[in-house]
Parts: C-alpha cells; structure tokens; sequence
C-alpha cells in the first residue's frame, strides 16, 4: 500500500565534505542513496531503519534504504534525498526557462518493498 508524501531534494553538510574523498566514495554514496523520513511517518507506517522503500511520480521510481531524520529536522509528510543520481531520476525535464528542472516539492507515493 503507497502513501502520497512530498519529496525535497538538497544537498546535505556530510555531502559536501564527501565529495572531497570523491564521488566515488562510501561517505558520498551513503548519502545519496538513502531516503531520510520523518520519525512520525516511519512509526505510523511500521518502518525500521534500512527497510527498502519505492518512491514513484509520473517521472519514475527508485528503490532505496531509508534512515529516520534527526528529530524535528523533517517534518511528517515531507521526504528528504540528498541531490544525486536517484533523486534525478524523479525530476522531469521541464526547467520552465531556468535551465534546472523542478526539484523541489515533488509530490511521490512511498510504498515499503
């Protein structure tokens, strides 16, 4: 069963110092690759840290680990992923002029896998 959230995308402190060890990196991989959700949600939907998630809009879908926000960072309702290969995979290619495509405020359904 998904759950309808909105998904904010961005770059995270421990992003940019990774991006120093390389892109390549553990530190800069495990940042991008892990969905973080609001604690609240993570209980309300019987989700554990790690569990695999599906995030999908009309643009596509990924499958990845998710990690509990640090407390009152995120919201309920609101997912976070760091800027990086899955989070460019649910924007869609209308930059309206600026050149950057939507990122933020993205409406996604959330199931668990």
């Amino acid at each position: 069963m998904s759950q309808s959230f909105i998904l904010i995308p961005g770059r995270t402190s421990k992003q940019g110092c990774g991006i120093s060890e390389g892109k390549d990196g553990d530190g800069y991989q495990g940042e991008i690759n892990t969905l973080q959700v609001a604690p609240e949600d993570m209980e309300r939907l019987g989700l554990a840290e790690g569990d695999q998630v599906r995030v999908r809009n009309e643009h596509g879908q990924i499958e990845l680990p998710i990690k509990a926000a640090k407390g009152g960072e995120l919201p309920p309702g609101l997912l976070f992923i760091a800027y990086g290969d899955l989070s460019c995979r649910l924007m869609g290619g209308d930059t309206h002029g600026s050149g950057m495509p939507t990122s933020k405020g993205m409406d996604v359904e959330l199931e668990k896998i």
